[in-house]
């Protein structure tokens, strides 16, 4: 069976998937491709139903649900960090400060709304955004995946993300960032199978976490190495990834309380009820 499967090409997706791309997990009669393409393009191809799994802002999740299931695996998660707002060193932010985004359905613009309703916003390739602060095209930025870990040294932030996710939680829940979602036409028994191939995929790629990392750089399939490429993969995909926890559920449920709240999803969502029944292998075998 082909599965058409697409994820992000930064280092943390990257590194969930290819343990599988790399036959070191068992697919069985599963063909999976995968495609790489920003996150934003993610988003907006699913909402358009382009792909059986795909990567995705959790933010996104309410306006997809009805189409696709919430995966358990290959989920980022921040704690204590996340993306960040940084401007000029030596500025001072207006209230309604021009800035660049990386894009309207990410769960970094809808904190950044919330937060900040009279900022003018402007969306763009995350890897643009830098470059648009430091030309002075936009006031400020929030910069996400590696570009959180080294920028230009005439910028400075000016707001972490979980700082604004905290005030806004009340604190003691890690920050959803993304997921992955699996289209809900697939027979039950295959979206199981699939869900069970990719959290063995991301168990497995940190079971040989240096094997696999030395593999990316090798053949070039990340942007960055060496100890940065190592304290990304700690922060991003960890064994916190293979699978959601308790408090990761939680988490993702006041994050679509906090929308629903704000007017930007028609109901809150209880994330559990989203999840594939993976008892229903169990049951299918009794």
């Amino acid at each position: 069976m082909n599965i058409t499967l697409a994820h992000s090409p930064d280092a943390d997706d990257i590194f969930m998937y290819y343990a599988i791309a790399f036959g070191w997990v068992d697919t069985f009669d599963y063909n999976i491709t995968n495609e790489a393409l920003d996150i934003e393009t993610l988003n907006v191809e699913a909402l358009k139903g382009a792909y059986d799994v795909s990567a995705i802002s959790f933010a996104l999740y309410p306006l997809i649900k009805d189409e696709y299931a919430l995966l358990r695996t290959a989920v980022s998660f921040g704690e204590g960090y996340g993306p960040k707002l940084i401007r000029k060193k030596e500025t001072k932010l207006k209230r309604n400060f021009r800035v660049a985004l990386s894009g309207a359905n990410t769960t970094n613009a809808l904190l950044f709304r919330i937060y900040y309703p009279e900022a003018r916003i402007v969306y763009k390739n995350f890897l643009e955004i830098e470059n648009a602060v430091l030309s002075g095209e936009v006031d400020a930025g929030v910069l996400i995946h590696e570009s959180i870990l080294s920028y230009d040294e005439s910028l400075e932030v000016e707001k972490e993300m979980w700082d604004i996710w905290c005030e806004l939680s009340g604190g003691g829940l890690p920050l959803p960032l993304g997921g992955m979602a699996l289209r809900r036409s697939l027979p039950l028994n295959r979206a199981i199978d699939i869900e069970n191939i990719l959290i063995d995929g991301v168990k497995v790629a940190n079971e040989r976490k240096a094997e696999l990392s030395k593999k990316l750089e090798d053949e070039k399939l990340v942007r960055i190495d060496g100890k940065m490429l190592e304290k990304y993969l700690d922060m991003y995909a960890s064994d916190e990834s293979i699978t959601l926890s308790p408090l990761q559920i939680k988490a993702l449920d006041k994050l679509y309380e906090i929308g629903y709240k704000n007017g930007f999803y028609s109901e809150p969502l209880v994330t559990t009820q989203y999840l594939i029944p993976q008892q229903y292998a169990t049951l299918r075998q009794q």
